[in-house]
């Protein structure tokens, strides 16, 4: 199942999003079976409740009754999560690129809900960054409350899985050994277009990713060669932190960031972000500057 959060009559909704007949269209979930919540994170706490509702809304509703997504606008899947926590350097080519070694243990850092935006929406530049860039992610949505959880039994408490873009002021990052201000501008953390669910996805560890500008491929790789697995991940950050229903893991991005090329390639005005992994779907973003 692919879930989604889109916009109707100025108030946001549950959704979930499907194909038929070369076309994608979005059943509204809450007008379908009004015990839905209308908020991914409640929707999210209901855990298998939620799900099996919207299991049978599904299997009872043909895909062309539902709303065309070009009808639509899509928000964030999460769009306020309570937490949200990325992983640096999970990527050798990136730790070489970065001139960083392999990490021994996770590089655990922050950003916030201010940064969360949709497909569509666009990537706001402001006049105090001077080198915005771009990193494709899998993010991971934590379905079910996590503490102390073995790497064993860590996917058990994934709700889905989303591309996610890790925006980051490259000027700003660098200037301590502090990464989170750099990262933590706000539309920097676009995400989207759907949550797939877990039972969609059997092995996260092995997806295509890639991201793109205008055509050009700037970063392609496969979630096979993250360092610190998801399991792993989930496991570190759950020893330390209580982990809730819609928080957001972002797993670490591969080479081919626009600070390590030669020339740096960094984010224009008018450029359209194009990110896109495999089973999950294509985010894109337009940039525009202040």
């Amino acid at each position: 199942m692919k879930l989604v959060t889109f916009q109707m009559n100025g108030t946001s909704r549950i959704g979930a999003l499907r194909e038929a007949n070369g076309r994608e269209w979005i059943t509204d979930l809450n007008r379908a079976e009004p015990r839905l919540p209308t908020d991914m994170l409640e929707f999210l706490n209901g855990g298998a409740e939620s799900l099996a509702l919207a299991e049978q809304v599904l299997a009872a509703t043909p895909s062309e009754q539902g709303i065309p997504r070009n009808q639509l606008r899509l928000q964030a899947p999460v769009p306020r999560p309570g937490k949200m926590i990325c992983i640096g350097l999970n990527y050798r080519d990136h730790a070489a690129e970065s001139n960083q070694p392999v990490p021994e243990y996770p590089t655990v850092f922050a950003k916030y809900a201010n940064c969360v935006i949709g497909t569509g929406e666009p990537i706001v530049i402001p006049p105090a960054t001077t080198k915005p860039d771009y990193e494709v992610e899998l993010g991971v949505i934590i379905g079910k409350r996590a503490r102390r959880v073995s790497e064993a039994d860590a996917l058990d408490y994934v709700a889905g899985y989303v591309p996610f873009n890790d925006v980051s002021a490259r000027d700003y990052q660098n200037r301590t050994s502090q990464w989170v201000i750099g990262k933590a501008f706000d539309t920097f953390g676009p995400m989207g277009p759907a949550l797939t669910t877990r039972d969609e996805i059997p092995d996260p560890h092995n997806l295509n990713l890639q991201l793109s500008i205008g055509g050009e491929v700037l970063q392609s790789s496969n979630t096979r060669n993250l360092i610190f697995s998801v399991n792993q991940l989930i496991a570190y950050l759950s020893a330390v932190m209580t982990l809730e229903p819609g928080d957001l893991l972002a797993t670490g991005t591969p080479g081919g960031v626009g600070a390590a090329r030669k020339p740096p390639r960094f984010l224009k005005a008018g450029d359209v972000v194009r990110i896109e992994i495999e089973r999950l779907g294509v985010l894109e973003n337009p940039v525009v500057f202040l």
